[in-house]
């Protein structure tokens, strides 16, 4: 299939590209299920407290069973205690189960997602970028010029070398490579923005 293609300029143009990636199935329970996947993953869970195994101490009873008067106890490690364990308190990372995910769900679910943009009209491309913008300011205006205000832009590497230090400190603007973005990413931002080089570069690693 062929979809449009444009220069900095507006000068619009078509490249061909393939089918399965750009108007492929979409798969919506498959999504669904990677993004809870991934979501879990991304959760820090770093707070931990000691469990009553885990007190260094004695486990002798406190005092007797019997004849005190006072409430049956056992050792000082007890969460009723100062200085015993934590009662239902977090347990850490390591405690949770890191939920998997093979490599078909991660590139169908990707490519559900880019068919659903390019559907709904939220996916741009651009021929390659040749020079450097050096400028935050120049880069805004190309971005307000086409409507890129919330915008994953997926680049090849000597494009991102171009616009990345001028694009880095935009609000609501991710700039990556096909590498290093993921399902999430593409639901979080509006739009989705590729290169001609970066597609090519996309449709080699999913063919």
């Amino acid at each position: 299939m062929k979809i449009e293609k444009q220069n900095l300029k507006g000068q619009k143009n078509s490249i061909e590209v393939m089918d399965k990636i750009f108007s492929g199935k979409i798969n919506n329970n498959l999504v669904n299920r990677v993004l809870y996947k991934t979501n879990a993953n991304y959760k820090g869970r770093q707070a931990k407290t000691k469990q009553q195994n885990e007190i260094k101490g004695s486990t002798s009873k406190i005092y007797a069973q019997k004849g005190t008067g006072n409430a049956r106890h056992a050792s000082r490690k007890a969460p009723i205690f100062v200085g015993g364990g934590v009662a239902h308190g977090p347990k850490g990372k390591l405690a949770y189960k890191i939920r998997k995910l093979n490599k078909s769900e991660k590139r169908l679910s990707i490519t559900s997602l880019i068919t659903e943009k390019n559907k709904s009209k939220n996916l741009l491309v651009f021929d390659d970028f040749t020079d450097e913008i050096k400028k935050t300011k120049e880069m805004k205006t190309i971005i307000d010029k086409f409507e890129m205000t919330n915008s994953l832009i997926i680049l090849d590497k000597n494009s991102k070398d171009k616009i990345y230090k001028s694009a880095r400190n935009i609000p609501n603007i991710k700039i990556t490579d096909i590498n290093h973005f993921s399902a999430f990413d593409i639901v979080k931002f509006k739009k989705i923005v590729f290169t001609e080089t970066s597609i090519k570069e996309l449709e080699k690693k999913y063919s």
